[in-house]
């Protein structure tokens, strides 16, 4: 009988008003994630290079948000942009004050590729020089890969592959089989994965229902979930509490 993964108690990929095209602030959030009893929520507001997006100070006066509001654990990140091979569009002084860096493919960031092996290996050189922990939604049609390189390489490398559950519907239209092909080539090679909401409203906090289902069918074991309780999130990210 195949295990069944729970869902988990952080959700790691959340967008503020800060992002320019979001809805909620960050104590709204917190309020929705301890109402649905998530432990911990990323406040990963976008990059500097998106349209719209966040000044860099903004990440630096992330120092002013509580660790902990309404009981929940606050993780202050990024969903920073790839915008070269290797390269993500927040300097290293700004990476430096956040806990959980996240970095993904966006349109309009100044990212000049324009094939799979273009894409592929700006991503497999960001994993190798390990400046973000995850990667999101890499699912994206859009952005095409070579999967079984880059899960490899998140083996490899400890990095976190997400299942992004806005691209089963919100979001980023055709990703479905490409997530379910990651999920499974994930599970052979013991890559780890996060899943994430992809939240741009507090009442989209938590919600896991469509990447859950994805990461149960791929056979993805329960240890391999970077986020599915708040001691592994901690762990996995480096941090004591």
């Amino acid at each position: 009988m195949p295990l069944i993964l729970s869902p988990p108690e952080v959700d790691v990929h959340v967008h503020t008003v800060a992002s320019g095209h979001a809805f909620s602030t960050i104590n709204e959030i917190a309020r929705e994630a301890a109402d649905k009893g998530l432990r911990g929520v990323g406040m990963c507001d976008h990059g500097p290079a998106l349209p719209g997006g966040p000044h860099p100070y903004h990440f630096a006066a992330l120092r002013f948000v509580p660790q902990n509001m309404h009981g929940v654990r606050i993780f202050k990140g990024v969903e920073a942009n790839i915008i070269g091979p290797g390269e993500i569009d927040l300097p290293e002084q700004r990476l430096a004050t956040l806990e959980l860096i996240m970095a993904g493919f966006h349109e309009d960031c100044g990212y000049r590729g324009h094939s799979i092996a273009d894409h592929t290996a700006a991503l497999l050189l960001l994993m190798e020089r390990r400046t973000a922990r995850i990667i999101t939604h890499p699912g994206n049609p859009l952005f095409p890969l070579d999967y079984e390189a880059v899960a490899r390489k998140g083996a490899e490398t400890g990095t976190a592959l997400e299942i992004n559950n806005a691209s089963f519907s919100a979001s980023r239209s055709g990703s479905e089989g490409n997530c379910l092909e990651i999920a499974r080539l994930c599970a052979r090679f013991g890559t780890p994965v996060a899943l994430g909401s992809d939240a741009h409203i507090a009442q989209g906090v938590g919600i896991f229902d469509d990447a859950l289902a994805t990461l149960q069918a791929a056979g993805i074991m329960p240890e391999q979930v970077v986020n599915r309780t708040l001691a592994s999130t901690l762990t996995f990210l480096g941090l004591t509490a």
